[in-house]
């Protein structure tokens, strides 16, 4: 399996079931196989490998067509909702990927102020919208700090 597919697969699998995992690699390994129309392979292989392009646009996500403009915000939310369609998940969206990252981090142990920081929040309270609190961390903090 492709390098960075596999790159793709394990940064969203914190917020995706097994079953959707693996529809989604399913997904992702047909569109990309050589049974697969000429052009869906090099338009996926556009996404998948930044190597592989040939213009000049400095933008990561491009167009799918020339003369290639920088992706909008709407165009990436469209290709992601249908990529979540395709695995049959219907409520993804770009900002799962931010609310997933603040939640990891804060579960890993980062600062909430930090993670703020990162976020570009001016209020600490909006941060911590986006930390979905998980149950084990909070035994495992009240066994460390209190029991």
């Amino acid at each position: 399996m492709d390098e960075k597919l596999v790159c793709i697969l394990n940064e969203m699998a914190d917020f995706l079931s097994i079953a959707q995992m693996k529809k989604l690699q399913e997904v992702l390994l047909k569109n990309l196989s050589s049974e697969a129309p000429q052009r869906e392979q090099t338009s996926n292989e556009t996404y998948l490998n930044i190597n592989s392009r040939h213009d000049d646009n400095p933008a990561l996500f491009t167009t799918l067509d020339a003369p290639y403009d920088r992706l909008k915000i709407s165009g990436v939310e469209i290709r992601v909702r249908e990529l979540g369609r395709k695995i049959s998940m219907e409520r993804i969206h770009p900002h799962k990927f931010r609310r997933t990252m603040a939640t990891r981090a804060i579960d890993k142990g980062m600062p909430i102020e930090q993670v703020q920081k990162i976020l570009g929040h001016s209020q600490i309270d909006t941060t911590m919208q986006y930390a979905i609190v998980n149950q084990n961390n909070v035994k495992t903090s009240h066994r460390k700090y209190i029991a």
